[in-house]
């Protein structure tokens, strides 16, 4: 169904009447609560837990769980609309609530026992901050090369290792991790594991002074003799790597949203700055040199949104989404460092000052051809698809 809701954001794709408004309502939650705090944020390199708190009273913190945990039982599609929007204003806003949901909630909603749900769901929605701890020093974009161990002890697990580039780290209480159980089988030994902060050894290390996201945490965890119960083991034993696997998949199409939210910001702000600046006796925008420099970045930005909406749309089906999140992931993060360059570019010496947004959005792209896969990684999922 066609949406009549405008939210005098062009280009306008069709939504459902539900999703518009959901969006626009979002939208209006960016203006109204984020913007206001983003240079704040910025500076001091920490999100505002007040702004946090907010997110968790509209239930943004656990769009896709079920309602009977504290969710509200929405879907893929509506954490996209989330993000996107949230981006267009700041893109570390919209990245806690993007792993919160994608990379936390999903994994537990998805692999959890019902024990987990009650204990672990419920926390989730109700303001307890999470994060997905993958990564290690030695383990990247080879991230089944992990050196994370796991041992069976009485009742439980012991794990030691180390975790790094872990968004929500400094903030997050409840972690999902991945460490080797069965070293000698490889891959097809990593296993999923809840951690929870104030477990005797676990600690959570500095954080990174990053070029971009700035307000959002990423830090360092490290484990020594953590002694993890058999209740917050994730999954089979052995599974870990399919369901870091999915888990991820589902990741990038968040990623995917930001990115079309910091280049629609982006472009946002430029094409309000052209039509005000004049040169040579005349706004900016009548310039058709310019002009065909918007037109094209603004069909980039329309194709990235596309491509990310249809990920989403196929996964909320049940669709393998491998190939279609890999690629909506890899387009849109280039697309996006592309606009927001041209962004800076138009504003002239202007968008190089921090005194403008362009200046923010362009650092916050840079992101999103790095983590949850490098571009690299989304070119060789994509070869395996179409190749084999």
């Amino acid at each position: 169904m066609t949406s009549s809701v405008d939210d005098s954001r062009p280009p306008l794709t069709i939504l459902s009447e539900e999703e518009a408004l959901f969006k626009a309502a979002i939208h209006d939650l960016a203006e109204s609560d984020v913007r206001p705090r983003v240079r704040a944020m910025e500076e001091a390199g920490k999100l505002d837990p007040a702004l946090t708190a907010k997110f968790v009273e509209l239930g943004l913190m656990g769009i896709e769980v079920p309602e009977q945990f504290g969710g509200a039982g929405g879907s893929l599609m509506m954490v996209t609309l989330a993000v996107e929007a949230l981006s267009t204003v700041d893109a570390a806003a919209a990245i806690q609530v993007d792993v919160q949901n994608t990379l936390v909630n999903y994994p537990i909603t998805r692999y959890g026992t019902a024990e987990q749900h009650a204990r672990i769901l419920t926390r989730l929605t109700g303001g307890t901050i999470g994060a997905y701890a993958l990564s290690e020093p030695g383990s990247g974009s080879d991230a089944f090369a992990l050196a994370t161990r796991a041992e069976k002890a009485e009742g439980g697990w012991t794990l030691n290792g180390a975790k790094a580039w872990i968004t929500n780290g400094a903030e997050a209480d409840i972690f999902v991790v991945f460490a080797n159980a069965k070293p000698d089988a490889g891959y097809k030994g990593i296993t999923a594991f809840i951690v929870e902060r104030g477990m005797p050894g676990f600690t959570v290390g500095k954080k990174e002074d990053k070029l971009g996201i700035r307000a959002s945490s990423t830090t360092s965890l490290h484990f020594e003799n953590v002694h993890v119960p058999d209740a917050n083991v994730l999954g089979e034993v052995g599974t870990g790597y399919k369901i870091a696997i999915e888990t991820l998949n589902e990741g990038r199409i968040g990623i995917g949203a930001q990115m079309i939210g910091v280049a629609q910001g982006a472009l946002d702000a430029t094409v309000a700055h052209l039509k005000q600046r004049q040169q040579f006796g005349k706004p900016l925008a009548d310039f058709q040199g310019i002009q065909f420099q918007v037109a094209q970045a603004a069909t980039e930005l329309e194709a990235a949104r596309l491509m990310v909406y249809n990920a989403a749309r196929l996964k909320d089906a049940g669709h393998d989404i491998a190939r279609q999140g890999a690629m909506a992931k890899l387009y849109s993060s280039q697309m996006c460092e592309r606009v927001t360059s041209l962004c800076v570019e138009l504003f002239g010496g202007y968008g190089y000052t921090r005194e403008y947004p362009v200046e923010k959005f362009y650092r916050d792209a840079k992101i999103g051809t790095i983590y949850e896969g490098t571009s690299n990684m989304q070119l060789q999922t994509i070869a395996k698809a179409v190749l084999r």
